[in-house]
């Protein structure tokens, strides 16, 4: 079991660490690369995905799953911030939407192979959906969610054009399948590049909120895997999948919405790195956790 696991996360800590090295030393700006990505690679990404995959009650099972996996630690950051007297704007959302793109896909893919990836997007599409929604929502009071811009967002445009060839039984031309699916396969090197870059600003002032990140992630997310496992009858490895998914570290979007909106973003800076940086600890115990399950 512990040779399969290091053999899963090898290939996915040795591209952060790349990522890490070309950072230290070209010093590039990764934030045109990540634009690309999120508006070209990641789109097409979960084009080429969920238009194979044919709709069925499996599927609206893990929709639901994954729902529950963001909205669950949002309700119990609302007890844990108030004994801690913790700002809930700030501490909430790095519990709710969590690293479901660079960290979670190319996990899922190393581990449970190419019959998970569909699986992978979907959980991926209902995190970044809720976090470009509600989670700008629950940042502002003052502005409104426009839904104009929503609707121009490549990642929702990608995932109704799916949606739509599936649900009205379109077939799709197989270039342009073969074309989104090779530009889909440059986003999981990419995102694990730009989470080794992110890496090189550590500052130690911020272990200890890192540290406390991770706790209320690890608590935050068993019960509410708890909750899916006891209650939603999901196939085996969509709930090994969710031991994992449940459990990630937070999403780096988290940071740009914190400086954006001037919520604690210094600590919510230190949630997000700290967080994934502790993944190399906690990762291979959760990992060890879903495959004996």
């Amino acid at each position: 079991m512990l040779e399969k696991v290091i053999g899963i996360l090898f290939p996915v800590f040795a591209i952060v660490l790349v990522g890490y090295a070309i950072a230290k030393l070209l010093k590039p700006d990764f934030k045109p690369i990540n634009r690309i990505n999120m508006d070209v690679f990641c789109p097409a990404l979960i084009f080429s995905s969920l238009v194979m995959m044919k709709p069925d009650t499996t599927q609206l099972w893990l929709l639901v799953a994954a729902a529950c996996a963001v909205l669950l630690p949002g309700l119990l950051m609302i007890p844990l911030t108030r004994m801690n007297k913790l700002s809930f704007k700030a501490w909430a959302p790095p519990q709710m939407f969590r690293n479901s793109g660079n960290l979670a896909i190319p996990l899922f893919g190393y581990t449970f192979g190419e019959s998970a990836m569909g699986a992978a997007v979907l959980l991926f599409v209902v995190a970044t959906t809720l976090h470009i929604t509600l989670g700008m929502a629950l940042l502002t009071n003052k502005e409104s969610l426009s839904l104009k811009q929503l609707f121009k967002t490549p990642l929702l445009l990608a995932t109704l054009a799916a949606l739509a060839f599936n649900l009205l039984n379109i077939p799709v031309w197989q270039p342009l399948y073969e074309a989104t699916h090779l530009l889909g396969q440059a986003s999981i090197p990419v995102m694990l590049l730009s989470l080794g870059a992110q890496m090189v600003n550590l500052h130690k002032s911020g272990i200890r909120v890192g540290l406390m990140t991770t706790l209320f992630s690890l608590t935050t997310g068993a019960i509410s895997f708890a909750v899916i496992y006891c209650f939603l009858p999901l196939p085996h490895q969509q709930l090994q999948m969710m031991v994992l998914f449940t459990m990630l570290p937070p999403a780096v979007m988290n940071f740009l919405f914190a400086e954006r909106f001037n919520i604690e973003p210094e600590n919510v800076a230190s949630m997000v790195l700290f967080g994934n940086f502790f993944a190399i600890i906690t990762l291979p115990l959760l990992l060890w956790i879903a495959l004996a399950i």
